[in-house]
């Protein structure tokens, strides 16, 4: 069993497996059927099945290697199959846009919701620029039927194929555009992923690509920190759930002015160091984009608990706590208990984040991170020397930064990985 800090659906995902013999019945007939009701005599079936990245799964279902999808509007199958399809390393070109000036009501440097990502990616020409057509238009949104289809999809222990029917199960369009010689069908998220569950994109295409004498193009679109990244997808075979594969790439901005490598050394020349946080671990979180992307999640939800971060997004448990305490070691939010329950929410720093524009947002961010004397003193060796120190000269101005419990050998070279991390994210900036 995995020794990970468990979850609410870890606790009630256990005790529905031990009622009704779960392991035993995929292990004689493949697969076990279970409907929403049964999962609602231990906890809402919305919440105990909605597992988005495969992070998310219940550590029974890691274990056995198990998913679970609908296959009606109120029954789920759970099998050993591949769900989920790894996202492609993104390309760092980013294309600016405009965005229309008589537009008053999208505030597209403050954008907090799906739903906004997506309206600000069609009227700035994004969704128009990335299928090819200008006549693109918003026509189907929101949740719908699936109607009757039957699909494929791969046994993840044999690597044979399944044989599955969808009747009439829910289905949920974030956006659908339709031009002159497709439909664009997209599946939006406002965090940062490694993967994503393929039935958001692939029920959706299955119940128009019937109705369509258009192609249906399915499209993953990801928003964050003012960077909208869309992946377009086919599945080369309809019938083979699996068969997904990516087609085309981009990313765009519609942030107006750059940041310069002289806007980050100026920065960092006016830094004043601060003494490090105590009580909070020096950071082991080694993406930034992940850091700020908490934030702007918390900020959307006003606060979250660790398991809402965990189910809902593409953390596990100690991923969790890692970024969180990253958030907390720069100021950028804080915890506190209700009813023995851990809650994150945004201190007034953070919040102050989300009343300025995206560049001098980022700036901001350079200034907070080189506050911190070995963060400092790494980007110093950088710039004097241009290029990255190794780790173990990281470890070295570690060990004279004063940092708060990192003692042993193995701590510190973990350490390091999140400060040539975040300092590597600074540089970005002006590339």
């Amino acid at each position: 069993m995995s020794n990970k800090p468990k979850t609410k659906n870890d606790t009630f995902w256990e005790k529905i497996f031990d009622k009704y013999n779960i392991i035993n019945s995929v292990n004689s007939y493949g697969s076990f059927e279970i409907t929403a009701g049964q999962i609602n005599e231990f906890r809402e079936a919305r919440l105990m099945t909605k597992f988005d990245h495969k992070n998310s799964l219940p550590q029974l279902f890691e274990q056995h290697q198990l998913s679970i999808l609908p296959i009606t509007r109120g029954n789920y199958i759970i099998a050993p199959f591949e769900a989920y399809h790894i996202l492609e390393k993104p390309n760092h070109k980013i294309q600016k846009l405009s965005f229309p000036n008589y537009i008053q009501s999208i505030n597209y440097e403050n954008i907090t919701s799906e739903a906004t990502a997506i309206n600000t990616a069609y009227v700035s020409g994004i969704f128009a620029d990335f299928t090819g057509d200008e006549e693109l238009l918003p026509t189907v949104s929101g949740r719908m039927s699936s109607d009757i289809f039957d699909f494929t999809i791969k046994n993840s222990l044999s690597g044979l194929m399944m044989p599955l029917n969808v009747k009439n199960s829910q289905v949920e369009i974030d956006g659908g555009y339709e031009g002159l010689n497709a439909l664009a069908l997209i599946e939006a998220k406002n965090s940062i992923s490694d993967d994503f569950l393929v039935r958001q994109l692939y029920y959706p295409y299955r119940l128009w690509q019937k109705k369509m004498r258009k192609p249906v193009k399915p499209i993953f679109l990801m928003y964050s920190n003012g960077i909208f990244r869309l992946n377009e997808y086919v599945f080369e075979d309809p019938t083979n759930y699996n068969s997904i594969k990516l087609v085309k790439q981009k990313n765009y901005s519609i942030e107006p002015e750059d940041i310069t490598l002289d806007d980050i050394l100026d920065t960092y020349k006016s830094v004043k160091l601060v003494e490090e946080p105590h009580g909070i671990p020096f950071p082991q979180a080694n993406s930034f984009r992940r850091v700020i992307n908490l934030c702007e999640l918390i900020y959307e939800n006003d606060s979250l608990t660790r398991d809402e971060i965990t189910n809902n997004y593409d953390f596990d448990t100690r991923q969790t706590n890692y970024y969180t305490d990253a958030c907390r070691y720069l100021g950028l939010i804080g915890k506190s208990k209700e009813n023995g329950t851990a809650k994150y929410f945004l201190t007034e720093k953070g919040k102050s984040l989300f009343s300025i524009n995206i560049r001098s947002r980022n700036l901001k961010f350079v200034q907070w991170i080189l506050q911190h004397k070995a963060f400092y003193l790494t980007f110093k060796q950088h710039v004097e020397e241009y290029m990255m120190p190794s780790i173990d000269e990281i470890v070295e101005i570690m060990k004279v930064s004063n940092l708060y419990k990192v003692d042993a050998d193995s701590t510190f070279g973990r350490r390091a990985s999140s400060i040539s991390g975040w300092i590597n994210w600074i540089m970005d900036l002006s590339r």
